[in-house]
């Protein structure tokens, strides 16, 4: 028995949990507050997709004549093949049988649908993969078809991802999901609530909490709350996350508390712990008007308040706890493949711990970004120290090295900070991030987050015109842009981008030329990943707060329930929606090293101007001579290994000296560097002492110790034998 019951309903991803749940049990955890979580999607998919679930799903569609496309009379005509591999595919993608992989490969051995079709244009990207990862792409398409086929024959609101996301989108009157929550359940319904009754009776709990992330996630909530509602009126309900922190701060419709007894905003850990403390502490029950609340919403006397009225703050990020992954089957979640994009793959494929470096964003002035919202206004970072901590945690109980750090935008100096202590410990981890193209990603400290595990790192180019970045004060230029991913990539850490069109006052021009910029970094190799998306209004955001200093007039309708998407009319009265497939189906081939020869105007079917933007601008960008300046303060740090050093001596015109060899090995090959006795001892006793194991040392602190000694310290620093130690684990941060 728990008290609280936390609860992802369905549905977010297949691969690995999010983590809403395990932060707030790392937190309860530190208030010695039991309870127990549940990631309902991943169940409800895994109770799904099974030998014995499909049969009767075959049933139904034909009993209930719902099988109308050629694509699904496919499916059912070789339904006993796909129930003969079905539960093997589950295990193979949940990487327990792995040797089913020769058997997925094999010509014709998996029964093919429609989403096989495009392995006809994927033979290029299948060259590159190994026979794990094309078998997992295979047993993906597999359960696509199969999705097909529930959303064709038993409902069409399924979604691997989102469930009945429509109803979440813009919903700015509970209207339509009231009325749907009012039809009978469907038959993923039936799932999903069979197995949150089996978990209700088992942990008995007095507060079962929600994190709706999504808006694919909000139906399920509501038909969950709805079902214990109905079923155990006893148990008081709250929902948090990130669906309600946006599109919830005005909810004014009384239905929706037909289903919550509360609503909380931002950061829960506080909101839950008073909430814990009213609804399941020992001590009498008290009226709700007498009773403490953190940012909650509640019912009261028929009329919806917004409750703050604790005087505790909120805690900080140090105080919250490490996310406690237990309770959720992390054995039993699939990994799957999509070719398409190498950042979702990351997305999809592999189970990853998620943490958090800091707090909201360090830079906080994106006009399209909610920064008026704690979730990005607060930025407070976490202690690489602390961070490292919970990383080793995390690997002892979930025994998963791969950490995918879940920031707004992670800064620069608390990733070096991070790396550095990660290479301190000697951990083997793997990880990725979210940032912004920023200078300070210099090409040595992209080295050292590559030494740390780094893998990839995303971040918005966005518009990629100097007039638009300048608009959305986004702080950075395409040719900065275009220097940072070259400095991520020479460090083999991949890049995506995320790209937007339709941004306010955008041109016709400015669309084209920003796809040319892309076009130009995917050519000469700094990019290898990125998603184009329309701009979307909304409220919360500078441009939703003062539409008119962006020439556009939103069209506010009478909002009861979410309230984030703003429709708007641009006074440019483009249609930029008309760009959408020319866009994705460059960045397609672009992404697959293809196409860059292919006229702009031949991936539309509209006539489009001429780019104005010089064919050879990013390479003329990163061709710029490299600053040799180094700041004082910079700090020197050697990733390398101790030499192996030989002492010899050279005689020239009667004059005997003495020199130093050192032969330095790294994982791939090795190398020498020769010095005067004197100054080699000097750099030998400097190595040691500027690894990541010792306190950092800066460039005026080096230069303060050679020339108590010796005399031209930059004479030195830039000569040959410290430039070949430069290119090999001397790191200038």
């Amino acid at each position: 028995m728990k008290d609280l019951l936390l609860i992802t309903p369905p549905f977010t991803q297949l691969n690995t949990p999010y983590p809403g749940t395990a932060y707030l049990k790392g937190f309860l955890n530190t208030k010695e507050i039991g309870a127990f979580q549940m990631d309902l999607g991943i169940e409800v998919i895994l109770e799904l997709f099974k030998k014995e679930t499909f049969e009767e799903i075959f049933q139904l569609a034909f009993d209930n004549d719902r099988i109308q496309s050629e694509n699904c009379e496919r499916i059912y005509a070789l339904k006993e093949h796909y129930l003969k591999s079905l539960d093997d595919i589950i295990l193979f993608l949940q990487g327990k049988n792995q040797t089913f992989a020769r058997q997925i490969c094999t010509t014709n051995f998996l029964p093919q649908a429609s989403r096989f079709a495009q392995l006809d244009d994927m033979d290029y990207a299948f060259g590159a993969m190994g026979m794990q990862d094309k078998a997992k792409h295979l047993a993906t398409l597999y359960i696509e078809d199969l999705s097909d086929f529930i959303v064709e024959c038993i409902d069409p609101d399924f979604g691997f991802s989102r469930y009945a996301e429509r109803l979440g989108q813009s919903a700015n009157a509970f209207d339509q999901l009231y009325a749907q929550l009012q039809d009978d359940e469907t038959y993923i319904d039936q799932i999903t609530l069979e197995l949150l009754e089996t978990r209700i009776k088992d942990i008995q709990p007095k507060l079962i909490c929600f994190s709706v992330p999504f808006p694919g996630n909000l139906y399920s909530a509501f038909r969950s709350a709805q079902f214990i509602k109905a079923n155990y009126p006893e148990i008081k309900i709250a929902m948090g996350g990130g669906f309600p922190n946006t599109e919830l701060r005005s909810v004014t419709d009384i239905r929706v508390f037909e289903f919550f007894d509360f609503i909380t905003l931002d950061d829960g850990e506080l909101p839950i712990e008073l909430l814990y403390e009213n609804v399941c502490h020992s001590e009498p029950k008290r009226r709700i008007s007498e009773m403490e609340y953190k940012r909650t919403f509640v019912l009261e006397n028929g009329t919806i308040v917004y409750k703050n009225n604790s005087t505790s703050s909120d805690y900080k990020q140090a105080d919250v706890g490490t996310p406690d992954y237990s309770d959720l089957p992390l054995d039993r979640y699939i990994s799957v493949i999509e070719i398409a994009n190498p950042m979702h793959s990351l997305w999809s494929d592999g189970r990853w711990n998620k943490l958090t470096m800091a707090h909201g964003c360090y830079w906080g002035k994106c006009t399209f970004c909610d920064i008026s919202l704690d979730y990005i206004k607060i930025y407070e970072p976490v202690a690489a120290s602390l961070l490292v901590d919970r990383m080793e945690t995390l690997i002892a109980q979930t025994g998963e090295t791969g950490f995918h750090f879940v920031d707004e935008a992670a800064p620069p100096s608390l990733m070096k900070a991070l790396a550095l202590e990660i290479i301190k410990r000697n951990l083997s981890v793997t990880w990725w991030t979210n940032i912004r193209f920023e200078k300070n990603f210099t090409q040595d400290l992209c080295i050292l987050l590559k030494a740390s595990g780094c893998i990839a790192v995303s971040g918005g180019l966005e518009v990629a015109s100097d007039r638009l970045l300048k608009l959305i004060d986004k702080g950075v230029t395409v040719e900065q842009v275009a220097q940072v991913t070259r400095n991520f990539t020479e460090a083999n850490i991949m890049v995506h981008s995320y790209l937007m069109y339709g941004y306010p006052t955008q041109t016709i021009q400015e669309t084209v030329d920003s796809l040319e910029m892309v076009r130009q970094l995917f050519e000469v190799g700094v990019l290898q990943s990125g998603f184009w998306h329309q701009f979307a209004l909304t409220a919360h955001s500078p441009v939703g707060l003062h539409p008119e200093d962006y020439g556009i007039t939103p069209n506010y309708k009478n909002i009861s329930f979410a309230n984030n998407d703003v429709d708007f009319i641009d006074s440019t009265g483009i249609d930029h929606s008309q760009f959408s497939f020319g866009l994705k189906k460059s960045l397609f081939n672009f992404m697959h090293g293809i196409g860059f020869d292919i006229p702009l105007q031949d991936w539309f079917d509209f006539d489009i101007p001429e780019t104005d933007i010089d064919p050879d601008f990013i390479y003329n960008s990163l061709a710029q001579e490299p600053v040799f300046n180094i700041k004082p303060t910079a700090k020197i740090v050697w990733l390398g290994s101790m030499p192996l050093v030989s002492e010899f001596s050279k005689t020239k015109k009667g004059t005997t000296k003495d020199f130093l060899e050192f032969t330095f090995h790294d994982t791939a090959d090795s190398f020498q560097i020769t010095l005067e006795k004197e100054k080699g001892l000097w750099l030998l006793d400097i190595l040691e002492d500027i690894t990541p194991q010792h306190k950092p040392q800066s460039f005026k602190q080096l230069k303060t110790s050679f020339e108590t000694q010796f005399e031209d310290f930059e004479l030195f620093w830039y000569a040959k034998p410290i430039n070949v130690l430069r290119d090999s684990g001397l790191l200038v941060l």
